[in-house]
């Protein structure tokens, strides 16, 4: 697989803690100046802090709900014009961290295929959340910026009338921002679709 179809990779042995942090820039100069600041900042652990496509700068970090509130401030103030983004979720889903580092997986037929495309990382992670918490659903990827033009995906499966409530969720919590570019609900995709997933 090429780098660019890669997600930014949370550093090995670190896991995600229930509180997340997330700072979306389009510059990549400036990006690197605010995760400094927020790490002297804050007492935050940078899962990742990397550019993204196309040539947007994405960094994500976790800690105690007051560490993540001061870090986000205080990298939005450095950021100014140059922030697209940001998000502080206080009880992530644990399937969201699956999403991310693209560990999840497809065993046979789906009863039905969500697909909710936002046009930030921070959205899309965001929607993700929303989607996981409203019924009972399966993450099985989230891919965020690279190679999509730095749009971001997540798809979810589960019975028919899970997905359509989770997909509503998502999708509604990323209209609202002002930030949804499209949502699918796929109620028996076909098989071979599946495979390419």
């Amino acid at each position: 697989m090429n780098r660019n179809d890669k997600n930014p990779a949370i550093r090995d042995g670190q896991e995600m803690g229930p509180a997340i942090g997330l700072l979306e820039l389009c510059s990549v100069a400036r990006g690197i100046e605010v995760a400094d600041a927020l790490l002297w900042e804050s007492n935050v652990e940078m899962l990742f802090s990397e550019p993204v496509q196309p040539g947007k700068y994405v960094m994500l970090f976790t800690g105690s709900i007051d560490d993540l509130t001061s870090a986000v401030r205080r990298g939005a103030e450095i950021a100014g014009s140059d922030l697209v983004d940001q998000l502080l979720i206080q009880q992530v889903h644990p399937q969201v961290e699956l999403g991310l580092r693209r560990e999840g997986s497809i065993n046979g037929t789906l009863d039905a295929l969500g697909v909710i495309e936002t046009t930030t990382v921070a959205a899309a992670i965001t929607a993700a959340d929303a989607a996981l918490k409203t019924a009972t659903v399966d993450m099985l990827e989230l891919r965020i910026a690279n190679g999509l033009g730095g749009k971001s995906y997540f798809t979810l499966t589960g019975e028919v009338s899970d997905v359509r409530s989770s997909v509503a969720a998502g999708a509604r919590m990323a209209s609202e921002r002002g930030l949804l570019s499209r949502d699918v609900v796929i109620a028996r995709p076909h098989p071979d679709l599946v495979r390419h997933l």
